[in-house]
């Protein structure tokens, strides 16, 4: 049961941990791979070099296999398989080519595990190349086999023969030796010498110089003969004989090319004797050349001879040198000098190309015509089979200037800066335009190109100056003074800046009701058309824009109200994109007369509805107090007549008749508080009538009085019941 539980524990160990392999046999961990590099990462050539890879393994049992690889910059170098925990790998003498980055794997069991730390080698110092040549003395083309060798090296190589320090060979070979096949062209001695360079990706290293071997090259015994007949006193047209051959040639198994050159040109060509024959033109190289070619070998002569011109080339002239469409015009050819010892000037023959429209007059050279449109000419002098061609010359016949037109650039406004524009609608260039005002010249301009205009700036004072402009076009000195090309005089308009912006108000601004009809016009001074906007102070937009052909405009508004009292201005503009205001005009929308009239009823009416209610709370109390002094209708009665008059009334009906019964109080005269006013104060009282005729007090414990009051506020009287005792009543009546 122990063992299982370990087998167990083994087998998780082994799970989570790597490194750590279990199978049905054994048991094994790997501690680590490590790589050295003995004696040293960095050594110098020749040195013993070992490789060292450890791998300790722990294993359940002895005798552990395991299969160690070693890589040199990711390539497979070497491979072992091993019971040891360590292997060595040997370089031996170490080379340039050893050099790189080095790293070991292990693989137990058929389980790849984690490779070692990649450890770089550097090995410094080539050794010194070593040049040897089969040959030491050579003739001209001859070859010399050179070998450049790398003693010990290993690698992939580049090879390099140089002559002084020149390089003139290079080659790429795995092996640490390389054949150049050389051939020297030239008489000399040559000093030889070779490098070699190791290819370490990504870099390289380059060796010292080889030692120096001498060359020398002797020259090929054979020599180039050129001959030309005639050799002096040759003038164009004479016929050269050209001979070109090699004297003392050997046989060689090179290949072989005797080639005739003039210039640029080849001639003829052979092996070893090459002749031409050929007419000297003037015109032509004075030199010639006889080239021998045989492998890189060149031998040349040369000779140079001199032509004398037999007639120059001809110049093809015009008259007159300025010529219009249709207008006559002369071609003179002529050839400025000749060999008179040769040929005779008559002997010279001119033609036209093309002839067509032209007559040649003597065969001298002058030919006459009419020129009708753009033309190239070339005239061409013979004489004893040579011809010579003049220039090209192109005749362009010019069209005279049609009559300008004058014109104002954009738009001209009072004050500033106008721009007029002369310009013609067909013309042959340059052209020259002359702007006047009245018979005074302002300025010229001359047009040379087809994108240019004649643009004049002048300064307008007064509308009516730009009626006096007038401007004249001309190409040709010969029509300068032609009346037909005056423009006509400038018509344009003068914008006028807008100025004095009044803003008024129709009908008068003190005389505006509501329901009116409301005119606000703007006029300024300043050239239509004119935009006129509206504004109401407190609105920073525009009430109404409008655009007129005159200079003036109105905004309507059909309707006004209290809402439109306020202030207003105008502003208006035109093409001189100048802003004029007006002056602020403050309106004041007043009411309709009816609804003042109906305003004012109202207000009189509440005011006598006040006055009414006044008086009657005035009187209300003036009652109140006058009641305080009247003397009651209404006193107490004794206790046996309240209980004999209950008695009686219980049999009867209980609603009591009422009576009204007069008394007169006579109003006491007391000038001090009294107007002299006579009259007296009428007092109602309600007594009620018991079935039995008799008064019926009913339980009141007052009085009820009507008073008639005179206005006056009389003197009150207090009244007290227990004085008067009823003896004053008068008696009821039925």
């Amino acid at each position: 049961m122990g063992l299982l539980i370990l087998l167990t524990s083994t087998l998780l160990c082994s799970y989570f941990h790597p490194g750590t392999v279990v199978d049905a046999q054994r048991l094994f961990t790997l501690r680590e791979i490590t790589l050295t590099i003995e004696p040293s990462n960095d050594v110098m050539r020749g040195t013993n070099v070992t490789l060292r890879c450890k791998a300790p393994v722990s294993s359940s049992e002895p005798g552990l296999r395991r299969e160690y690889t070693i890589y040199k910059d990711n390539n497979l170098i070497y491979n072992k398989t091993s019971i040891l925990e360590e292997i060595l790998y040997p370089l031996g003498e170490a080379r340039v080519a050893n050099s790189g980055k080095y790293r070991c794997e292990i693989n137990i069991d058929d389980k790849p595990q984690k490779p070692s730390q990649a450890m770089k080698l550097t090995v410094s110092g080539l050794s010194k190349p070593q040049l040897h040549l089969n040959k030491f003395v050579v003739k001209e083309g001859e070859e010399v086999t050179a070998t450049c060798t790398a003693p010990g090296e290993t690698g992939s190589f580049y090879f390099y023969i140089y002559e002084d320090s020149n390089e003139i060979k290079e080659k790429q070979v795995s092996s640490n030796q390389a054949e150049f096949k050389l051939r020297f062209s030239s008489v000399n001695t040559r000093r030889i010498h070779c490098t070699y360079t190791i290819l370490i990706p990504p870099d390289s290293v380059k060796s010292e110089e080889s030692n120096n071997v001498n060359v020398s090259v002797k020259e090929l015994p054979i020599t180039i003969h050129l001959d030309i007949d005639p050799e002096n006193d040759v003038y164009e047209g004479d016929q050269l004989n050209i001979l070109c051959k090699v004297i003392n040639f050997e046989h060689s198994h090179e290949s072989v090319r005797l080639l005739l050159i003039q210039g640029t040109q080849i001639l003829s060509s052979g092996v070893t004797n090459v002749s031409h024959s050929m007419v000297a033109q003037a015109n032509d190289p004075e030199e010639f050349e006889c080239k021998l070619e045989m492998g890189n070998v060149v031998k040349t002569a040369t000779k140079r001879i001199s032509v004398i011109e037999l007639f120059s080339a001809p110049t093809l002239t015009m008259s007159p040198a300025e010529i219009f469409e249709m207008e006559n015009m002369t071609l003179t050819c002529k050839t400025e000098h000749y060999a008179s010892e040769r040929i005779r000037k008559d002997e010279l023959i001119y033609t036209l190309d093309p002839s067509q429209n032209t007559h040649n007059h003597d065969r001298k050279g002058v030919f006459s015509g009419k020129s009708k449109s753009e033309s190239n000419y070339t005239c061409v002098a013979e004489a004893r089979g040579i011809k010579k061609r003049s220039k090209t010359l192109t005749v362009r016949p010019k069209v005279f200037v049609s009559i300008p037109k004058i014109s104002v650039v954009g738009r001209a406004v009072l004050g500033q800066p106008v721009k007029i524009l002369c310009q013609s609608d067909s013309g042959s260039l340059p052209i020259n335009y002359t702007l006047f005002k009245d018979p005074s010249e302002v300025r010229t301009i001359s047009i040379e190109l087809r994108s240019q205009q004649a643009v004049f700036d002048v300064n307008i004072t007064k509308p009516e100056d730009i009626k006096k402009y007038i401007c004249k076009a001309s190409n040709s000195h010969r029509h300068n003074n032609s009346q037909h090309l005056l423009s006509e005089k400038l018509n344009a308009t003068v914008i006028v800046p807008p100025s004095h912006a009044v803003l008024m108000v129709v009908p008068d601004f003190r005389e505006i009701y509501e329901g009116q009809h409301l005119y606000l016009l703007c006029r300024v001074d300043g050239t239509p058309p004119v935009t006129f906007k509206w504004y109401h102070v407190g609105n920073n937009l525009p009430l109404y824009t409008n655009t007129s052909n005159e200079d003036n405009s109105r905004y309507e508004v059909p309707t006004v109200s209290k809402e439109h009292s306020g202030r207003y201005y105008c502003e208006a503009f035109n093409h001189a994109n100048k802003v004029v205001r007006s002056e602020q005009v403050t309106i004041t929308v007043q009411m309709v007369l009816w609804k003042k009239a109906l305003i004012g009823g109202f207000c009189l009416l509440a005011v006598s509805v006040l006055v009414v209610v006044c008086v009657l709370c005035f009187r209300s109390k003036r009652v109140i107090m006058d009641s305080g002094a009247a003397v009651s209708v209404w006193t107490k009665r004794p206790p046996e007549e309240d209980v004999a008059i209950d008695e009686e009334s219980s049999m009867v009906t209980k609603e009591p008749d009422v009576e009204y019964t007069e008394v007169v109080h006579p109003r006491p005269v007391d000038p001090a508080r009294v107007p002299l006013r006579k009259g007296t104060d009428t007092v109602y009282s309600e007594l009620q009538n018991s079935p039995h005729g008799a008064a019926d007090y009913h339980d009141y414990h007052g009085s009820v009085e009507y008073a008639e009051l005179n206005g006056e506020q009389p003197e009150i009287s207090h009244y007290h019941p227990e004085v008067n005792n009823f003896q004053d009543l008068p008696m009821p009546v039925d």
